[in-house]
């Protein structure tokens, strides 16, 4: 059996080839600009990025370059003076051997009324010996004069010496006090007379008993 075709037009319906053909090449330009899009949506993307990355590296350029100049700043001797000062003070906390209250007590009692301390910082000598610097704001220089021999009369305060001296805007007189304390003195002398009271009723009751 012969089965060819012999029309001399094959297809009779080329208006449905046509429409897909159509729908085909459609897809494919949605496609294309797709991906176009995407490609320049990503390409910028990247751009951001790169450009992000840069700032960065040259922030962090700059905190690098920044650090070096602050550490090139610091004065390496002020530095290991500042932890000698803490540690001497830290040690003269832990032994226990300086009463804040008592130290101040002993400024009440000698110091002018037309006086007054602003700041006290306690260290510790080579020789482990309690150091203050006192700054003291007076009315005038006498002042600051009476209150160093009312110091020097307590016997507690030895080597005394002014260190810094200046009028400030004000014109009152600014003074850095530097002193050896030594906060066991008097501390003797009161021991025994708060003891001689326990001794003398001792002795009267033992008067009386005979």
């Amino acid at each position: 059996m012969i089965r060819n075709n012999l029309s001399t037009r094959p297809f009779y319906n080329l208006a449905a080839v046509r429409t897909w053909l159509m729908v085909a090449g459609v897809i494919v330009l949605v496609a294309t600009a797709f991906n176009v899009s995407q490609v320049l949506r990503y390409s910028n993307s990247n751009t951001e990025l790169v450009t992000r990355a840069q700032n960065d590296e040259a922030s962090a350029a700059e905190l690098r370059r920044n650090a070096q100049k602050m550490r090139a700043s610091v004065d390496v001797s002020q530095v290991d003076a500042v932890s000698v000062d803490a540690r001497q003070a830290n040690d003269l906390i832990d032994r226990r051997t300086f009463s804040w209250t008592e130290l101040f007590n002993r400024f009440e009692r000698t110091l002018p009324d037309e006086a007054r301390i602003t700041a006290v910082h306690p260290t510790l000598d080579k020789d482990q010996r309690i150091v203050l610097t006192v700054n003291v704001l007076a009315r005038e220089v006498d002042d600051v004069n009476q209150f160093m021999e009312n110091l020097d009369k307590t016997n507690a305060f030895q080597d005394l010496h002014s260190r810094q001296e200046q009028l400030n805007q004000e014109g009152q007189v600014e003074s850095a006090l530097e002193m050896t304390y030594r906060p066991q003195v008097n501390r003797a002398e009161a021991q025994p007379a708060s003891a001689a009271q326990p001794a003398a009723d001792t002795a009267s009751r033992q008067g009386s008993q005979r």
